[in-house]
């Protein structure tokens, strides 16, 4: 169901469940078993998330969600399997390192909520995007009606939303949903340029900004307090000393 590697400091996680990458309760175990190795490591800085079918990840698997609607105790399980979703997501986005998802097809529903719970996303402009969970009497209750309000605002997670509307990734890039889109032959290049630009910057310092963007989000969490410790705890970082010895010395010649 994954195929996980890591090289110069990226951990490339590809989904590769045929034909749709469905979140099916084995899928959801094993992303699990993923994470967890990844996290007993420290040779990585960036998870760089991708897939090798036809779609980014397609949602809920259509045959457990039938067993589930069909059961006498389906509300319950129902609450249960869309619980487990949200760890796993919540567990991706508490990641300290940057996540970056490459989205080269089809993201909708619980698939699009994977997407959000990443600090990055680069789509194919043909591609598309959405959580039109409200066209079948549900809501996206894996986090979606939480991140994309908080990523996009009332407003256009109101027109998304409500309005089961989706887009492709063009229109995605121009409404903030996703940071890049390009041509879905150029995605692959593109997306690991990225993650390896980003590979290459010190691992405390981006661990510091994301909690303090994370404060930023977060009422009441006093987000300047931790701008103000963080800086100080990065004074005594290797890395970061280094770095900044070489950029005064440069600056005196």
């Amino acid at each position: 169901m994954f195929q996980t590697s890591i090289a110069g400091q990226i951990a490339t996680l590809t989904m590769s469940s045929p034909p749709v990458n469905a979140l099916s309760e084995a899928w959801l175990s094993g992303f699990l078993r993923e994470i967890g190795g990844l996290e007993a490591r420290s040779d990585w800085k960036v998870l760089y998330l991708r897939s090798d079918q036809k779609a980014f990840c397609a949602g809920a698997d259509l045959k457990e969600m039938r067993a589930r609607f069909e059961a006498a105790d389906g509300p319950d399980r129902t609450y249960a399997y869309v619980a487990s979703i949200q760890r796993l997501y919540a567990r991706i986005e508490s990641l300290p390192q940057v996540t970056l998802a490459e989205i080269g097809g089809a993201a909708l529903g619980g698939g699009f909520e994977l997407a959000l719970a990443c600090d990055l996303r680069i789509a194919a402009a043909e591609v598309k995007l959405g959580l039109p969970e409200v066209k079948l009497g549900l809501i996206p209750g894996a986090g979606g009606t939480q991140r994309l309000t908080r990523l996009v605002g009332r407003g256009l997670a109101n027109r998304l939303i409500l309005g089961a509307e989706a887009v492709d990734g063009a229109s995605a890039e121009r409404l903030g949903l996703v940071q890049w889109a390009c041509p879905r032959a150029e995605l692959a290049d593109r997306a690991a340029e990225i993650a390896g630009r980003i590979a290459a910057l010190p691992a405390a310092a981006l661990a510091a900004a994301k909690l303090c963007m994370t404060s930023a989000a977060t009422p009441g969490r006093g987000g300047f307090g931790d701008e103000l410790e963080l800086t100080r705890n990065l004074q005594t970082d290797a890395e970061t000393r280094e770095r900044i010895s070489a950029f005064i010395a440069g600056a005196r010649t």
